[in-house]
């Protein structure tokens, strides 16, 4: 697998890794059990609302470990809004790409951040605790990369029909049998819905 000099330089050496003691606030997605795991610890000016230390801790590959430390570059210094707007594509262009099967470590990346962020509004006043519903659904599924191109499946039209009722979760996908990436992409749906409390039930339905 190709990679650029910048991912094998914040591979080998990340940046800002490592616990952070008594954080203002932490976010942990994804899961060792499905390959990739990030926590990111924010301290925050409480002022001036900005990010004045970051750190994270990885579980993973090359890749993985990169977009966390680049992610943690691009975020330290700036105020909470302009780190809100901190993309998976922004940390992947400052690694000059990543190969398409690999994208999804950048959105983890990003995830992780705006989760910890928000993390951080939520406990300070900043903003009210946002109700789960489709739109919630909706945003997860953006957040999930079809590996053979490396863009996500909602920009793809792989997602035919999204519902949620009663904590029942209904997905209808646009992805044919002959597939080989339709459990990986199962898989990851199930990943990204599973955290939430309000889920209660995930059924994805394949033509």
């Amino acid at each position: 697998m190709q990679y650029s000099q910048k991912v094998l330089d914040h591979f080998m050496h990340p940046h800002n890794v490592g616990k952070m003691e008594n954080p203002d606030a932490t976010a942990t997605e994804g899961s060792p059990a499905c390959g990739d795991q990030v926590t990111v610890y924010l301290k925050v000016d409480e002022e001036k609302k900005t990010i004045d230390d970051i750190s994270f801790l990885s579980y993973g590959c090359a890749s993985n470990i990169a977009t966390a430390s680049i992610i943690t570059d691009l975020a330290k210094g700036k105020t909470l809004d302009e780190a809100k707007a901190i993309t998976w594509k922004d940390a992947m262009e400052a690694l000059d790409g990543l190969p398409p099967v690999k994208v999804h470590c950048s959105v983890l990346a990003a995830d992780t951040l705006q989760t910890a962020i928000s993390n951080y509004e939520i406990a300070h006043g900043l903003k009210e605790v946002p109700n789960f519903g489709k739109d919630t659904i909706v945003e997860e599924l953006k957040k999930i990369i079809y590996p053979q191109v490396g863009e996500d499946i909602v920009t793809l039209k792989m997602v035919k029909y999204v519902g949620f009722t009663d904590g029942e979760v209904l997905i209808d996908m646009n992805m044919q049998s002959f597939d080989t990436w339709r459990e990986n992409v199962a898989e990851e749906i199930r990943e990204h819905l599973e955290k939430y409390p309000e889920v209660k039930h995930i059924q994805i339905n394949f033509p």
